[in-house]
């Protein structure tokens, strides 16, 4: 998938001249966590996001300065710093130079900006003009949406088997000596494990096979030095049952 076929194309926006006051209440009245601004030809100039207003001279929550500070980072910097903490204008306080991500980027190209700079939205451009906005929450709403929409399965248990066989195997993660029997939708994994994230990864991919209604895990836990093994939870439980 890509980045047009999730994004927003209604996006709340500000300009550089509005005051800080008016983006705040639109934040606060369409609850989102920041806006991008732009030019009276919708050129993007920049973003602004709560982060924005952490530290503010009306809260008193400016940043604290010493000399040795002073010093090491220069008086710029405290003028960069005053103005952000007392500016009245968007365009005072906003991020320049935003993160962006083109129409086409593939839906992991926009996954990785936003874990690479830790930034919850991120407007989609256009030669520079803005044209939608993807933020968690269309990302939330596309897996659900293709969650809802698996096709119904047609696979025989055979077919099933295979398929799970497929997925797990290729992987080096595969529990040793796996054994899969489908009857009926329900897999039972077997094999042996040398680690607890083994067992989920294993289950996770049976249970993502379109077919599978049900994933019942008969995987041991082994060391491979003293030869000691763990059953696993599923039988263990199953024992105490029984017992």
């Amino acid at each position: 998938m890509y980045a047009h076929q999730i994004m927003a194309r209604k996006v709340l926006s500000t300009t550089p001249d509005s005051a800080i006051l008016d983006a705040a209440n639109i934040m606060l009245q369409h609850r989102v966590s920041g806006l991008p601004v732009v030019d009276p030809d919708g050129t993007l100039v920049g973003i602004i996001t709560e982060g924005d207003f952490l530290h503010r001279s009306e809260i008193g929550t400016g940043r604290k300065r010493n000399w040795l500070m002073t010093f090491i980072l220069g008086p710029g910097k405290w003028a960069e710093d005053y103005v952000l903490e007392h500016g009245r204008k968007v365009s005072e306080i906003m991020t320049r130079e935003p993160v962006t991500v083109a129409e086409d980027a593939p839906l992991t190209t926009v996954v990785g900006l936003m874990e690479k700079n830790n930034v919850k939205r991120l407007p989609v451009v256009r030669d520079g003009k803005l044209v939608g906005i993807i933020t968690r929450s269309n990302l939330l709403r596309t897996v659900a949406s293709l969650a809802r929409n698996v096709p119904a399965p047609t696979e025989n248990d055979d077919q099933i088997r295979r398929r799970i066989l497929d997925e797990i195997e290729r992987n080096a993660w595969c529990p040793l000596g796996l054994s899969v029997i489908v009857r009926d939708g329900i897999a039972h994994l077997s094999g042996v494990i040398t680690e607890s994230r083994f067992r989920n990864a294993a289950i996770v991919a049976a249970e993502n096979v379109p077919g599978v209604r049900e994933v019942h895990d008969h995987l041991c836990w082994g060391d491979s030095f003293s030869g000691f093994y763990l059953k696993s939870p599923d039988d263990q439980e199953l024992e105490k049952q029984v017992h």
